[in-house]
C-alpha cells in the first residue's frame, strides 16, 4: 500500500489485519461455493439422466442377446416377460434391443445436429460481432428472416424437399437451430471487443481469426455448451415428431419417434410398443432440459439466484392464499 506525504511516495505495509480479514473471507467463500455446486438438483437429475443414456446407447449390445433387427416368427406381439422385457413387436423383434440401438441413434441426432447448428451459427456470429456495420447488418438481417418462419415447419419443408431419412432430418434440424447459436455468438462477441485483452491483442497486431478463436471463442465456452444441452433436447423432440410422421428416420432403423409411430396402431393390444419408446424420448429431454438449466445457474450465479427469489416468492404467495 503506498501514500503520498509532502510530495513523496511512502510505502506503508498492509496490516496484519487486513490481511488475515482478506484470507478469512476467502476461507469462508469456498464452502459456500461447495454449497452451490451441491444445491443444484436440476444438474445432478438431469446429468444422471444424460449418463444414463449414453451407457445405454454405449452397452446396447451388451443389455440384450438379441439384435434389434432379429425376427423371431413365434414370439410376435409377446408382453413384457423375463426373455424379452420390453415384449416384441408385430414381426417379432424385441422391443428392448430397439430402444436401446434407438439411443444411440438419439445420441447421434443430438451430436451431429448441434454440430451443424453451432458451425452455421457461431461462425457468422463472431464475425458480424467483431466486424459490426454492414456485416453485422447483412448477417443479422439474414438471421432474422430466417427465424420469420417457425422451426418445425421450416424443417418440414427442407425434409420434404431433400427426401425423408434420417441424414437429412438431422440436416434440417441443425439449419433451423443455426440462428440461436449465432445470437449468443454475436452477442457475446460484441461484449468481449471492448475488453482490454482483445484491444491488447489488437495492439500488438494479432491477426483477426486469432482473435477470434484464440482469445473471444472461449470466452462463449458457458454460454454455448448450456444452449447446446438444450439445443440437444429440442432436437431429439423434432426429430422424433419427423418420424412420428414419416419423414423422418425410416423402418427398419430403430428411432425412437419411427417406433413410437409404428406402435400408436397397437395401444389396445400391445401398449408397450409405443410406451417404451415414448417414456425414453420424454426422459431423454427432461434429462437434458434439466442438465441445461443446472449448467446454466453454475455458469451464472446470478441467475440461480434471480430463480431462488422467484420461487420463495412464489411459495410465499401460496402459503399467504
Amino acid at each position: 500500500m503506498a501514500s503520498t506525504i509532502n510530495g513523496r511516495e511512502w510505502s506503508i505495509p498492509t496490516p496484519r489485519w487486513v490481511i488475515q480479514r482478506g484470507i478469512n473471507e476467502q476461507l469462508t467463500a469456498m464452502p459456500a461455493r461447495r454449497f452451490a455446486l451441491r444445491g443444484t438438483p436440476s444438474l445432478w437429475v438431469g446429468g444422471v439422466i444424460v449418463a444414463a443414456l449414453l451407457a445405454a446407447a454405449l452397452a446396447a449390445p451388451l443389455l440384450t442377446p438379441f439384435a434389434p433387427d432379429t425376427v423371431m416368427a413365434g414370439a410376435k406381439l409377446d408382453a413384457p416377460s423375463l426373455v424379452h422385457p420390453f415384449g416384441t413387436d408385430a414381426l417379432g423383434r424385441d422391443m428392448l434391443s430397439r430402444v436401446a440401438y434407438g439411443a444411440r441413434i438419439a445420441v447421434g441426432i443430438a451430436v451431429f445436429g448441434v454440430a451443424i447448428a453451432a458451425t452455421l451459427g457461431i461462425i457468422p456470429g463472431l464475425i458480424a460481432g467483431y466486424r459490426g456495420g454492414w456485416v453485422d447488418q447483412v448477417f443479422s438481417r439474414a438471421m432474422d428472416v430466417w427465424l420469420a418462419f417457425p422451426g418445425m415447419l421450416l424443417a418440414l419443408i427442407i425434409v420434404s424437399r431433400l427426401g425423408p431419412s434420417l441424414e437429412n432430418t438431422v440436416i434440417a434440424l441443425g439449419l433451423v437451430g443455426a440462428p440461436g447459436f449465432y445470437r449468443v455468438a454475436r452477442s457475446t462477441t460484441i461484449s468481449a471487443r471492448r475488453t482490454l485483452y482483445v484491444q491488447a491483442a489488437e495492439a500488438v497486431g494479432a491477426h483477426e481469426s486469432r482473435i477470434l478463436f484464440r482469445h473471444i471463442l472461449p470466452n462463449l465456452s458457458s454460454s454455448l455448451i448450456v444452449l447446446a444441452t438444450m439445443r440437444s433436447g429440442m432436437l431429439l423432440l423434432a426429430s422424433g415428431g419427423l418420424s412420428f410422421v414419416g419423414l423422418g428416420a425410416q423402418p427398419p432403423l430403430p428411432e425412437w419417434g419411427s417406433l413410437l409411430a409404428a406402435g400408436r396402431n397397437y395401444m389396445d393390444t400391445a401398449p408397450w410398443l409405443a410406451i417404451y419408446p415414448g417414456a425414453c424420448i420424454t426422459l431423454a429431454v427432461a434429462g437434458l432440459n434439466l442438465l441445461g438449466d443446472g449448467l446454466r445457474d453454475l455458469c451464472d450465479p446470478r441467475q440461480a439466484k434471480s430463480n431462488e427469489r422467484r420461487l420463495t416468492g412464489h411459495s410465499a404467495r401460496t402459503d399467504l392464499k
